[in-house]
């Protein structure tokens, strides 16, 4: 068959993957749906993927008056990310280059770094539950704050994980090599001799060589009112009708807010808002403390989008009841406060379900006149590579691709661990 691969190159090809796979350290963490070729090119590559119900109880045996819609909220998924690598080898470097494998593991590197960095972006832009230390990395006690946030606000305990910088990663180890120093103390002789940290409050934790970042808040605080009348509330539904009739899918992730100025806000800063608690998700206790949320995208000198919603029940709808995340003390200038203080890299910490990967597949055809071969890992992250030869030059041209989504179904089952703001 013409432009067939050599017995060497699929050996290479399959080694290729058992690195690619080793290397996807975050896709393993999070939860996966797998699509449909033909449905997800009919939909411009987006489906419409549930978000968890939440169940209301009422006391005593006649419910008379207690039955009500259940409203299902779904969030957009994207088959968004379509990475590839190519290179081109000519026939003198075809006689030691691919054998060794030196091009092809640079390509599942950097291939498995995007879907990680894809994974690690979601999880920092849009995670909502903010943990802010004044000092750096330390100790049990500043994983324990985000497994405390999690807790109170009703959060699953179990498959939560901590991805850490490299810097803040580090100054654990450090503290767990002293602070737990004896000898044939596993834990300490592993944060001695690795640097490594392993599960600490309920997390399972990993450190990476690579981190997004948080700017360093400046200028004033805005304000905004949190009366009813302002309408800075969400109600939730699952569907909206256009004027002209049509229906679509509601993303209750994010609101429009209105507030005093948006000067000083930025898209990733984290805030609070005065008077409004988070409250657990389940019960609808109130936590005693400030809901905290993220600012996703500023529009005008007034209006700015959040993430999660502001779902107070001060519409007094059924789904608003359902989906009550915080209890507000109304007052006409709360004060936005941001968390961000200083610039700092962006811990990210998340219960599996929160975050979904969704691995796509390429219909490459076999007989186009290139060699093809295709392979998926543990997760169904396919790896297609293809190979094709120009007589003219004795060039041989290379490239390995893959087609993947990511979404963040829940950002307040997610959130950022801040260290230094002082």
């Amino acid at each position: 068959m013409a432009n067939s691969f050599s017995k060497e190159e699929r050996v290479a090809f399959e080694d290729l993957l058992e690195g690619f796979n080793d290397a996807l350290v975050l896709s393993k963490n999070v939860s996966l749906y797998r699509t449909e070729g033909t449905m997800m090119e009919r939909t411009n590559n987006i489906i419409w993927r549930p978000q968890p119900y939440i169940a209301q109880s009422f006391s005593g045996m006649d419910q008379t008056l207690n039955f009500q819609q259940m409203t299902q909220l779904s969030v957009p998924a994207t088959l968004g990310f379509q990475r590839s690598v190519p290179w081109i080898m000519d026939a003198l470097e075809l006689r030691d280059a691919l054998q060794e494998g030196r091009l092809g593991d640079a390509a599942k590197q950097k291939l498995a770094s995007d879907i990680n960095l894809a994974i690690m972006a979601v999880a920092a832009n849009q995670g909502s539950l903010v943990v802010t230390v004044a000092g750096a990395a330390g100790d049990y006690d500043d994983v324990a704050l985000c497994d405390t946030i999690m807790n109170e606000q009703g959060v699953q305990a179990f498959d939560r994980y901590l991805a850490l910088s490299s810097r803040d990663y580090n100054g654990m180890a450090g503290n767990l090599a002293v602070a737990t120093r004896s000898f044939g103390n596993r834990m300490s002789d592993e944060a001695y001799r690795r640097g490594f940290v392993g599960t600490v409050a309920g997390f399972d934790t990993y450190k990476f060589d690579y981190a997004n970042r948080i700017r360093a808040a400046s200028g004033s605080d805005p304000t905004m009112s949190t009366l009813a009348a302002a309408n800075n509330y969400w109600v939730p539904q699952a569907t909206s009708v256009a004027t002209t009739g049509e229906t679509a899918n509601v993303d209750n992730r994010f609101q429009t807010i209105t507030v005093s100025s948006t000067t000083d806000l930025r898209a990733g800063d984290a805030i609070t808002i005065g008077g409004v608690n988070a409250v657990h998700h389940i019960t609808k206790g109130d936590t005693g403390n400030l809901k905290t949320f993220r600012v996703v995208q500023v529009l005008t000198s007034t209006t700015c989008v959040i993430t999660p919603p502001i779902i107070s029940n001060q519409g007094g709808t059924d789904a608003e009841a359902q989906y009550q995340n915080v209890v507000v003390t109304p007052n006409a200038t709360a004060t936005v406060d941001r968390l961000n203080i200083a610039a700092a890299p962006i811990n990210c910490f998340w219960q599996k379900d929160a975050l979904e990967i969704l691995p796509g597949r390429y219909a490459v055809p076999m007989d186009a006149g290139a060699a093809v071969m295709r392979a998926s890992t543990d997760q169904g992250i396919e790896l297609v590579m293809q190979k094709q030869y120009d007589v003219n030059t004795m060039k041989t041209k290379y490239r390995l691709d893959t087609l993947y989504g990511v979404v963040n179904k829940q950002p307040e089952m997610s959130g950022i661990l801040l260290f230094g703001q002082t």
